[in-house]
């Protein structure tokens, strides 16, 4: 006696984000795809964590900071197998984060552990506070030479 297995058809949803992706898809290659992320401030310094899973952090991933902007690049390889369906996305991943104000771009540390990069940068000590600017004014002086006795 057998016992019957309920199968769940595919569902329409993966259908329509690929019929809603298709018309970008040519542009990947070009804009790359974006990394999907997340930022908090945790014990004085500023983290992001990005989820990149499959990516080989030693070949497959690079970090910059530049003029207060951390760049996270990486790249996911397909190899390839006959008969087989994949949804995963392979190729190059990109993402542009702006510091917040005050970060220490000499105190910067990077971990990556199953899938997940996080990236943490000091915060100053205390935000530096705000300060009045005297405006001068020069009505009255102009065409006016002093006199040198």
């Amino acid at each position: 006696m057998s016992t019957p297995v309920r199968r769940e058809p595919r569902g329409f949803l993966p259908d329509l984000i690929d019929w809603l992706e298709a018309p970008l898809a040519g542009l990947r290659p070009a804009m790359g795809q974006s990394i999907r992320f997340e930022d908090y401030v945790m014990d004085g310094r500023y983290v992001v964590r990005a989820e990149l899973p499959g990516v080989d952090p030693d070949k497959d991933l690079e970090i910059t900071l530049t003029d207060g902007i951390l760049a996270i690049h990486a790249e996911r390889h397909h190899e390839e197998k006959d008969g087989h369906r994949t949804e995963f996305r392979y190729g190059s991943f990109t993402r542009s984060i702006a510091l917040p104000p005050g970060t220490d771009d000499k105190d910067v540390k990077a971990v990556y552990d199953q899938g997940i990069l996080e990236v943490s940068v000091k915060l100053a000590e205390k935000k530096q506070e705000g300060r009045r600017i005297f405006v001068g004014s020069t009505a009255g002086k102009a065409g006016k030479a002093e006199k040198k006795s």
